[in-house]
């Protein structure tokens, strides 16, 4: 049977107060992990590049999404895909 992951529980508990992160599954394999992140108008994505592909979902608020040096705009709803090793981050 597949874990069956609830979201809502997750958001709840990040702090609402600055950057926040929370690896919440990580498969057997470790090719993949479910993180949520918070980051708040006009703090700083200072992430380095990952060992795994990543996609990103926006929940809500919106951004520049900076990959190598492509930039793409994110809004609620843009899912966005980051392959392992990428160096990218979001701004704006």
């Amino acid at each position: 049977m597949p874990d069956v992951l609830d979201v809502g529980e997750q958001l709840a508990a990040l702090s609402r107060d600055g950057h926040n992160v929370a690896e919440f599954f990580r498969s057997p394999s470790g090719s993949l992990s479910l993180t949520i992140v918070r980051w708040p108008a006009e703090s700083v994505d200072d992430q380095t590049p990952h060992t795994e592909d990543e996609v990103y979902y926006v929940l809500n608020g919106r951004a520049t999404l900076v990959v190598e040096d492509r930039r793409t705009d994110v809004v609620p709803g843009s899912l966005a895909f980051v392959g392992a090793g990428d160096e990218h981050r979001f701004v704006d």
